[in-house]
């Protein structure tokens, strides 16, 4: 019972897919937005276009840009409709960061590298094992240096900025009148 259970929890689920008994997302997931969100969950923050590009900016001054990019190319490699279209994609990857030649080369245990041989027939989840590798690595290594930084603080202070504005209080004042009315 108690394995089920470590089995269920640590499953990787996306928050886009984590919901409420009715099939909505979760109350927590639709509050939270900005560094908020991105503090909560390295999943929460792969999912917002600002937080990965905050995120690739830490990562260029740590020198290891390309464990975010080969796994971004990976989630749009799964979106990869076509079995040419596949190769070339799959082959791009390779070349880009599996490679011994690879111009960002990720670094994934030698064992798990693929030959370039299973290039010839591609799958959505070839790549699998790898992503999941880079996502841990990032997980446990890159983003909790990353909730530290000076870019994820300064983002957070000028959001916190912002909502205590004149301009946001009078917006949500005004918006209060409007449905207290």
């Amino acid at each position: 019972m108690f394995n089920r259970a470590v089995s269920r929890l640590s499953r990787k689920r996306p928050p886009s897919e984590i919901n409420d008994g009715e099939g909505h997302p979760s109350s927590s997931q639709q509050t939270l937005k900005g560094t908020s969100k991105w503090a909560t969950s390295l999943e929460n923050l792969l999912e917002d276009p600002e937080g990965v590009k905050r995120f690739r900016e830490f990562l260029k001054k740590e020198f290891s840009e390309e464990n975010v990019l080969f796994w971004l190319a990976c989630e749009e490699f799964k979106k990869t409709q076509g079995k040419k279209q596949m190769q070339e994609k799959a082959k791009e990857i390779y070349m880009t960061f599996l490679s011994s030649k690879a111009s960002s080369q990720v670094n994934v245990e030698g064992q798990s590298r693929l030959s370039e041989t299973i290039l010839e027939t591609p799958h959505p989840l070839m790549f699998q094992k790898l992503q999941d590798q880079i996502f841990n690595l990032m997980k446990y290594d890159s983003y909790s240096r990353f909730l530290k930084s000076d870019i994820f603080l300064n983002h957070k202070r000028s959001e916190e900025q912002e909502e205590n504005s004149p301009e946001a209080q009078t917006a949500a004042k005004r918006a209060s009148r409007i449905y207290n009315t």
